[in-house]
């Protein structure tokens, strides 16, 4: 085993310092004297092996010359105890290792200093009437000769007496700042009160301020733990408070990226759906429209297809009216909107059903933008990594951590987190040659033509299922034939995954990561050509072939199947597929054991499901609901099928962009291609004329139309509305603008990215540039802190 390399810490002396004892501290300048401290937290520290190495004498060559720079040596005293300088053993002193441990005598002494500043500082009159032993310093007693009981008693003594002199605040503040127990200063508060409550309670009337005192007291200690108490049961209902860390230490960040990707689509759902109750559904279920016919009874297979009973109520589009909700109004013969009464205040549900829908989802795109720059500012930092590796072994304990449970996690996360580090790190060794790189791209390109073929397979299988479904149209009384499409896309986009999975095998990737981006690539590819088979089947087909219906329901209510089809085929293969798999694995290769957690597949499946979200809800605006519910249901099933059925990965790697990486493809493809879809739902395709908010209008995007111009016969008072809305929304010049000067942003963000790097290199090149100072110091202790995390990691062989 090598020895750790041994260092040596020596400061020559100084003139100045000749004639001084070796003390930490001058006695001049503070007010108590740490060195009787200091000389006993030696010894402790020695008895218990921490004291730092004596190194061996030997001759001073020309290497020891070299390494220590000017040749100094420690000189040994005439105990064997080495014998420093003055200037040495000041910094000796300093040092975290000679000060964090200081005794509770220590702590009170220098709590007392701090408090008689304080109180000097608040000019209040001096303790004339207090004896010598009660006076501020502590020079008058012998601390070589007191015994340590009698000299901290004192000291406790002298601190309880000046903070009788502090307000209740300052002393209040004093004490929460002081490093000692609750214990202790819970009697220290109850002694500095009791004191003081004895000296002024012959005042009258003064006597009453301590009872006051610790009534307010008592009053803002018992909100503070009602704050803390309903804090705690806030995050107790968040059901990724230790999971992630636990899954994080278990499995690393690339596991722990597929749930923090499902924390946020948790987030964008709930941001999408508190608008939609606000301004939609809570109004129109406050003011339910007339029936127009008879409502069917409950049945329970609605639950799967999203008819029957689900068709007269809020949960699609059909329900809503085109009334104002505050007038009672009956169903217009003619199809025409109803008037609200003189003097009624118009709630315009068409108006707000699209300025809602319009407003949700700009929000949405906001917050997406957001996070994805935030994930893009936390992943590509401006600068080098380097030194990662030493941040991760020094900087990553947490020192407020003390029971054996989360320090265990803590643990296996460092531990995780130095395995990803040091794998990424051979990564960057060891290129292929010539032939070995030839070799991979003849086998990328056949496993490439295999998976678009597949692709193309399955979308022609959806368009010509789809085709058959518009020919043979379902009655009201075989409703569960409607489930025959969404099981057949379901059933594609389970089985096509695990081909991808086989092929990807004869590929053979070096990076994890690589691996991972491909699979992701190739499912995003089958599910988007899917979606948008099935967008046109409805927008483009559906419309026309449901004339004198409501297709806007049916669309809403193929979405809501999908969606279930969707969670109900996540949920058997979790619960079956990956324990199936997990038998396999541990009986055909028992050498490998479980299999690993698929993160290209379970990502994409949240996509996919967060997709249909957007795009069903303009039709079925409860979408968001059942999407929150879901991913709640998911968070548990996934992290239990994780901890039961799989393992970490075999070859550790770093998961540095996979955040901005799912973020990116939620925005683009998923985000973009939904708002492209109803926006042409919008613009373009006429409403159905029997139910819906727009029935009565050629496009839904006329009801801002009419409400304009109502506004232009209002008056005067509000003619600058319908100016905003023909200069800033109908005009084009506008929108141009703001694109135009958002990419003049962009661009100079990345010219100032780029700046910065620039400057980094340079100041790397005059670092490296100058000579490097003599090697220091002291011999580390001989079995660090941090070894249990170093001698844990255990990197598997590439060659494996």
């Amino acid at each position: 085993m090598a020895q750790p390399p041994a260092f040596v810490f020596n400061v020559p002396e100084t003139p100045e310092d000749q004639g001084q004892d070796p003390s930490p501290y001058d006695e001049s300048e503070v007010h108590d004297s740490f060195h009787q401290l200091i000389q006993e937290q030696s010894l402790r520290a020695a008895e218990e092996g921490l004291e730092l190495r004596v190194l061996p004498q030997r001759e001073p060559g020309p290497e020891t010359l070299g390494a220590s720079g000017s040749g100094h040596q420690a000189l040994l005293g005439p105990e064997g105890v080495p014998d420093y300088s003055t200037a040495t053993l000041r910094i000796l002193a300093s040092m975290p290792s000679r000060t964090i441990g200081r005794s509770r005598g220590a702590i009170l002494s220098q709590y007392y200093n701090r408090t008689v500043r304080l109180r000097r500082r608040g000019s209040r009159p001096p303790l004339g009437g207090v004896g010598r032993s009660a006076r501020p310093s502590l020079r008058l007693y012998d601390l070589e000769l007191d015994p340590t009981a009698f000299q901290e008693e004192e000291k406790r003594t002298l601190l309880v007496k000046e903070l009788q002199g502090l307000t209740v605040t300052q002393r209040d503040h004093m004490l929460r700042g002081m490093p000692l127990s609750l214990a202790e200063k819970r009697s220290l508060r109850e002694e500095s009160w009791t004191q003081s409550g004895k000296q002024r309670g012959p005042q009258g009337r003064r006597g009453l301020l301590p009872c006051c005192s610790r009534l307010r007291y008592a009053c803002g200690l018992a909100l503070h733990s009602l704050g803390l108490a309903l804090l705690s049961a806030l995050q107790a209902l968040t059901p990724w408070r230790y999971a992630l860390k636990q899954i994080g230490g278990q499995f690393g960040s690339s596991v722990l990226s597929y749930f923090l990707f499902l924390k946020t689509l948790l987030a964008f759902n709930a941001l999408l759906l508190l608008p939609l109750l606000a301004f939609i559904v809570g109004v129109q279920a406050a003011f339910p429209p007339a029936p127009a016919g008879s409502v069917p009874t409950f049945t329970g297979l609605e639950l799967l297809t999203g008819g029957g009973r689900f068709s007269h109520s809020v949960m699609y589009y059909g329900y809503y009216s085109n009334t104002t909700l505050n007038q009672l109004c009956g169903p217009p013969l003619d199809g025409s909107q109803c008037t609200p009464e003189a003097g009624g205040l118009p709630y315009n549900m068409p108006l707000a059903y699209l300025f809602t829908m319009g407003m949700s989802f700009f929000i949405t795109c906001i917050t997406l933008v957001y996070s994805m720059s935030r994930s893009f500012g936390e992943s590509y930092r401006v600068g080098s990594t380097s030194g990662v590796h030493a941040i991760t072994v020094f900087c990553s304990w947490d020192y407020k951590v003390t029971q054996k449970w989360p320090s265990r996690l803590q643990q296996d996360n460092i531990r995780t987190q130095l395995k990803e580090l040091l794998a990424e790190w051979q990564l960057q060794q060891g290129p292929r040659s010539v032939w070995g790189r030839l070799r991979q791209v003849a086998i990328l390109g056949f496993v490439w033509l295999l998976c678009l073929g597949t692709t193309l397979g399955c979308t022609l299988a959806v368009y010509a299922f789809s085709e058959l479904m518009i020919k043979n149209p379902v009655s009201a009384e075989r409703e569960w034939e409607l489930l025959a499409l969404p099981l057949v896309v379901c059933l594609l986009n389970l089985g096509a995954p695990y081909l991808y999975r086989g092929l990807a095998a004869l590929e053979r990737h070096d990076s994890p990561i690589l691996e991972v981006y491909v699979a992701i690539c190739r499912n995003l590819i089958l599910k988007m050509v899917i979606l948008g088979i099935l967008c046109y089947h409805w927008l483009g087909r559906r419309v026309g072939a449901l004339k004198g219906q409501c297709w806007e329901n049916f669309v809403g209510q193929e979405l809501y199947r999908l969606m279930v089809m969707d969670f109900v085929f996540t949920l058997l293969d979790t619960l079956f597929g990956e324990l199936v798999w997990r038998f396999i694995s541990e009986k055909q290769r028992k050498k490998r054991g479980k299999p690993e957690f698929d993160i290209a597949r379970n990502v994409l499946e949240l996509i996919y499901g967060q997709t249909l979200t957007w795009l069903g809800v303009l039709f079925s605006p409860l979408l968001p609901a059942m999407q929150i519910m879901k991913l709640l249901v998911l968070f548990y099933v996934k992290k239990t099928s994780l901890m039961a059925n799989c393992r970490a990965p075999r070859r550790p790697w770093l998961a540095s962009h996979m955040s901005t990486v799912f973020v990116s493809l939620l925005c683009f493809p998923s985000f973009l291609g939904a708002a492209v879809f109803l926006c042409y739902a919008i613009w373009q395709v006429r409403p159905s004329s029997i139910c819906g908010p727009f029935r009565t209008l050629d496009t839904m995007y006329e009801a801002g139309k009419v409400w304009v111009r109502h506004l232009e016969k209002a008056g005067p008072r509000v003619s600058w509305l319908p100016w905003i809305h023909r200069y800033l929304v109908e005009n084009t010049f506008p929108i141009y603008l703001v694109s135009a000067l958002l990419l003049a942003v962009i661009y100079l963000n990345i010219q100032v990215v780029k700046g910065q790097r620039k400057v980094i290199c340079l100041l790397k090149e005059q670092i490296s540039n100058v000579s490097p100072p003599p090697t220091s110091t002291l011999a580390p202790p001989p079995h660090p802190p941090w070894t249990w995390a170093v001698e844990s990691v255990r990197l598997p062989n590439p060659s494996s």
